[in-house]
């Protein structure tokens, strides 16, 4: 039996050959390869012994060679195939370990040149395990340093490795050649070219979920794998304290950080089943915790709050006073950790975000990202819904100009109501949230509800919605509760009989000429 080892990733690759050569394996191997094995006292040969060519070219030839292919192609019940390999002198190869070149690693460094990617794209390894993988009833593809132990176990039996193992490790060899070239397609596309007619993700489990939505439906959370740089958030988090995830909380956590990552000033954002149901800016974490957790206490229970900035000690008392699920922040003191820790039910996160530059309004959408929503048989892409902060061009349609103050709290509330599903309305006092009306079929439902969650706070507030207000019933009703200030996107055939109606009711109202839908 013969077996060729050529791997980038040396995890356990001693051992393994070691189990083989204990096992009557003739080993081949190459390069750095070679090497380790020989100083780990490994019986092993050159690969160039197999091809009769020494390594070419910088080490970029190696293993394209009929000599090696030949022997990992050939069909074992083909007598021709058999025969073939006789006539020339050559053996079948019986297993394949390789792994590849770390290109992603290079490619995602500061300032790595182009040069340096492109030597970091495999081929002779990328197509030792394509043709292992293709004639995988034969010979065993090996691409992951884990299944070294099982596939020793199972060789040592008396039967050798079974079907399904043989198919397992067949698939996982493809789709590591799948997800490598992925990168690399990512990594060579320009910047421009958002919507390729071809398109494959490339992406990582990182956690099981305890279930998905439902405890009946299986679920994992998987992060997306780019050589292009990726904004911190719940997927590249580390867990410091809790149990294991849900599905439903790590959609709440994330969209959460994605909240207060708008803003750059300190802000906490509180998050129940997919909507904002608090947010606030303030002088410190703790302060504005406090503000956000006004917007709806009730709501707030058993909910996901995050921190723009690193949370102490004092903030994690007060939100350790409340029942949450989830709490994500890019950092937190030591003395935080101890106040957070005696919560069992409480799972703490840390992205450690650069909180200077992570906020998508100062910069612009990220390189790439991309928002993705499914269907069945298929996807709906699009480009993140984050618009530089120079873009926000408003619009002033009302006779009375918004003041100062208002038009501060227009603008945070502008930012707010993308976190609320559509059709989706927030109220806004100061720099913190009062009312959130979401996911209503009607936007003067959504108006209704917010006015209803703010209670007596909505007198003195400003209203941002998602869209435009197809009927003036909404400032009516918002006039009547004591809203000042209206910003909303404009463009209903209605916006004259709105204006009339802010005007007659003294209110200041800004179209936008953009709207934040989110389903």
């Amino acid at each position: 039996m013969r077996a060729i080892l050529s791997v980038y990733d040396k995890t356990g690759v001693v051992d393994f050959a070691r189990g083989l050569e204990a096992l009557g394996f003739e080993l081949f191997s190459t390069g750095g390869t070679e090497g380790l094995l020989r100083d780990a006292r490994v019986t092993v040969r050159g690969v160039q012994e197999l091809t009769g060519y020494p390594e070419m070219l910088g080490g970029r030839v190696k293993t394209l060679h009929p000599a090696v292919h030949a022997g990992i192609l050939a069909l074992r019940d083909d007598p021709g195939h058999l025969e073939e390999l006789a006539r020339h002198g050559l053996k079948p190869v019986d297993l394949v370990a390789s792994n590849l070149y770390p290109f992603l690693e290079v490619a995602k460094q500061t300032g790595a040149r182009l040069s340096a990617a492109l030597e970091n794209i495999d081929i002779g390894g990328h197509t030792l395990l394509r043709a292992a993988a293709k004639n995988f009833l034969n010979v065993l593809p090996v691409c992951d340093p884990h299944d070294y132990v099982r596939v020793l176990e199972e060789l040592r039996r008396g039967d050798g490795v079974s079907p399904d193992t043989r198919r397992r490790l067949a698939a996982r060899a493809f789709q590591h050649c799948a997800v490598y070239d992925t990168h690399v397609a990512n990594y060579l596309r320009p910047h421009d070219e958002i919507f390729p007619a071809e398109y494959t993700l490339a992406l990582s489990r990182i956690a099981d979920m305890r279930s998905g939505e439902n405890p009946h439906q299986l679920a994992a959370f998987y992060a997306e794998s780019s050589p292009r740089a990726r904004p911190a958030g719940i997927a590249s988090a580390i867990q410091l304290h809790g149990n294991a995830p849900s599905f439903n909380n790590t959609l709440d956590a994330d969209l959460a950080w994605q909240a207060v990552s708008d803003f750059t000033s300190t802000c906490v954002g509180i998050v129940k089943h997919g909507n904002l149901c608090g947010l606030s800016l303030g002088d410190t974490v703790a302060d504005a915790f406090r503000k956000a957790l006004a917007t709806d206490p009730q709501t707030a229970f058993g909910s996901a709050v995050a921190a723009n900035r690193v949370v102490d000690d004092e903030a994690a008392r007060e939100i350790a006073s409340v029942f949450f699920e989830d709490l994500i922040a890019p950092d937190y003191t030591k003395s935080a950790l101890e106040v957070l820790r005696p919560k069992a039910d409480l799972r703490v996160f840390a992205t450690h975000a650069d909180q200077a530059t992570h906020s998508p309004h100062s910069s612009g959408p990220y390189p790439g990202e991309l928002d993705y929503k499914r269907l069945i048989g298929g996807f709906l892409v699009q480009t993140r819904d984050a618009l530089p902060g120079q873009s926000f061009t408003p619009r002033v349609a009302s006779q009375r100009h918004p003041v100062l103050a208002e038009f501060t709290s227009l603008h945070f509330a502008w930012r707010a109501v993308k976190y609320v599903t559509s059709n989706g309305v927030v109220l806004a006092k100061g720099l913190s949230l009062v009312g959130f009306g979401s996911g209503q079929p009607s936007r003067q439902d959504a108006v209704d509800l917010a006015l209803r969650k703010a209670g007596d706070r909505a007198q003195g507030s400003v209203m941002a919605s998602d869209g435009f207000f197809p009927f003036t019933e909404a400032i009516e009703r918002a006039a009547d509760a004591g809203v000042t200030a209206v910003i909303q996107p404009g463009g209903s055939t209605r916006d004259p009989e709105l204006i009339r109606a802010v005007n007659r009711h003294g209110m200041a109202m800004i179209c936008t000429g953009e709207r934040h839908y989110r389903h």
